[in-house]
């Protein structure tokens, strides 16, 4: 059963403005880990952008904002995205999905919440 569905879309500028005008915005809405994988990649501010979507998307999803660190995006090692979400509390959902793209100027993000 669908608990929640969330989409966002973010203009990839967006995030690099942001991101080159104060490195803080990165070490608030980013893990280490999504910071050490974005930095590593030629278009970082596409890969920083994807995450960002992904977490408004769960935010959506779910129907409510929680501290940005407490999502995370990660890749599995074939390459599928899958979102980390802290377990500081009981979730109204067993598994979230998501599915991420990105181009030179956009991210966009869609998550699935499934009881």
């Amino acid at each position: 059963m669908i608990s929640g569905i969330g989409i966002d879309i973010i203009e990839v500028a967006r995030v690099q403005r942001l991101g080159s005008k104060s490195p803080r915005f990165l070490e608030r809405v980013f893990t280490t880990r999504e910071i050490a994988y974005c930095s590593k990649k030629k278009n970082e501010y596409q890969h920083f952008a994807a995450r960002f979507a992904a977490k408004e998307a769960f935010f959506k999803a779910l129907g409510k904002r929680i501290p940005w660190k407490d999502v995370e995006l990660v890749n599995l090692p074939s390459g599928k995205p899958t979102l980390k979400v802290r377990a500081k509390r009981r979730w109204p959902f067993g598994r979230a999905h998501v599915s991420v793209s990105h181009l030179t100027e956009y991210a966009l993000a869609v998550v699935l919440l499934e009881k």
